[in-house]
């Protein structure tokens, strides 16, 4: 397609910012072939919305690259002009724009862009450099006008932001060969894309997370970073949180941890069911094969009720949850579920699922095995799981982030400070004085 040499319209002035251009520069992306990475979050995005297109866009001052084009795309077709393209408008906002009917939206209606590739409707979120610079687009186009539900948006939301975390992660790695220090940019990376920079407030409870590096003298080194948490609201005010450990470390466990996180992120806004939620990770896993690597997860889908919360609890081959009750008893949450590694065949049966209830003084509390592993370096007993129940039990009056930091000292003083493996632990508590509010 022939660049655009006489601008339809005047363009943000964000198109031609220097700091962006040298950013998308940096990025690397521009006038490379295609990549099984962007081209299967597009896939999944067709998947979930329906639509006929998906596109991942870097655009310069003059053009709209398509680093990712699947779907119903023009065969010849690999960019076209930025004055063409809706994605200066993502650019010169830094927002999400939705165009139910883009043939009439008048943001839109007159880009050559719409009628070249039969645009009925289009979604398009901006794709940012690690430094906040909107480097281009992702979206979905359906040749037929049409609405895209909140879940619809949601999952695009979370695949452009996956497509971020992607440039992200690769950027970092370029820049830690050339210092020599691959090791800490890796695991520095993935501690800032793949873990939440903070919990959401949950209405009414107290939450709290920890992810703790192994040390460099550990068994696995710097690099592992296996361990990875999530907490976030899904449709009909529920809330999923996540808990997962993948085997390794380096660029093979990171592409897993990616696929995980935005997967389950992705399908809880599709299923209320976790044990449905695993399976199709399992099945992502199988799908798209970014690794041979497998991982162990558990995941609680729950919501506040009046007297506490109530919810579902499913695990794949991970550490029974535990739920410490306001008289000091500790009991676990198991639920059946084998590991996830595309050399498994599963199916959704392998995996059920366990109810459960916490009323105000009661605490759940998912964590990897990194903490009940935890040793000293002439490999002495584990913390073990009677241990961690014990130290739980006696955490009475402490509230969420407090109780963590008690079961991480403990678990370090039995390891004489010493860190073999990632630890990662979560906790929901429902305070003694919970209204239901």
């Amino acid at each position: 397609m022939t660049v655009n040499a006489t601008p339809a319209r005047e363009l943000p002035a964000q198109v031609s910012d220097p700091a962006r251009l040298a950013a998308v520069a940096a990025s690397g992306l521009l006038d490379t072939g295609p990549e099984g990475a962007f081209d299967d979050i597009g896939r999944l995005a067709l998947a979930l919305t329906g639509a006929d297109m998906a596109f991942f866009t870097v655009a310069d001052e003059r053009r709209s690259f398509w680093k990712s084009a699947v779907g119903a795309v023009p065969a010849a077709e690999r960019e076209n002009g930025i004055h063409d393209s809706p994605c200066h408008l993502l650019i010169g906002t830094g927002k999400e724009l939705l165009a139910p009917d883009a043939r009439t939206d008048p943001r839109i209606m007159d880009l050559p862009a719409i009628s070249a590739l039969g645009m009925g409707a289009w979604a398009g979120y901006p794709v940012v450099s690690p430094d906040g610079h909107v480097l281009g687009g992702f979206c979905v186009i359906d040749k037929n006008a049409r609405p895209f539900t909140p879940q619809q948006c949601e999952a695009l939301r979370i695949l452009a932001r996956s497509v971020s975390s992607e440039i992200a992660l690769r950027q970092a790695l370029r820049e830690a060969r050339a210092s020599g220090d691959a090791s800490a940019a890796l695991a520095r990376t993935l501690q800032e894309s793949l873990l939440p920079p903070c919990l959401p407030r949950v209405p009414g409870l107290d939450v709290a997370a920890v992810h703790r590096p192994a040390d460099a003298t550990g068994a696995m080194g710097a690099e592992v970073v296996g361990d990875f948490y999530d907490l976030f609201r899904t449709r009909d005010s529920k809330w999923s949180a996540v808990m997962g450990d993948v085997c390794g470390k380096g660029l093979d466990a990171v592409k897993v941890t990616t696929l995980a996180r935005y997967t389950v992120r992705a399908e809880a806004n599709q299923h209320h069911n976790p044990a449905t939620v695993l399976h199709r990770l399992h099945e992502a896993l199988v799908d798209q094969r970014v690794s041979e690597r497998f991982l162990t997860a558990a995941m609680a889908v729950f919501e506040p009720t009046s007297e506490g919360i109530t919810g579902l609890y499913a695990s794949a081959g991970h550490p029974p949850a535990l739920i410490r009750r306001a008289d000091g008893t500790v009991e676990e949450l198991n639920a059946t579920g084998i590991l996830l590694s595309p050399e498994i065949p599963a199916s959704r049966d392998d995996f059920d699922e366990t109810a459960f209830r916490l009323h105000p003084g009661d605490s759940l509390l998912l964590y990897s095995d990194g903490l009940t592993e935890a040793r000293d370096r002439h490999r002495g007993p584990l913390f073990g799981d009677d241990r961690l129940a014990r130290t739980l039990a006696a955490t009475h009056g402490a509230d969420a982030a407090t109780t963590l930091d008690l079961l991480w000292r403990e678990a370090s003083a039995h390891a004489g400070g010493h860190a073999v493996d990632d630890t990662a632990m979560m906790i929901l508590r429902v305070p003694p004085e919970y209204d239901g509010h």
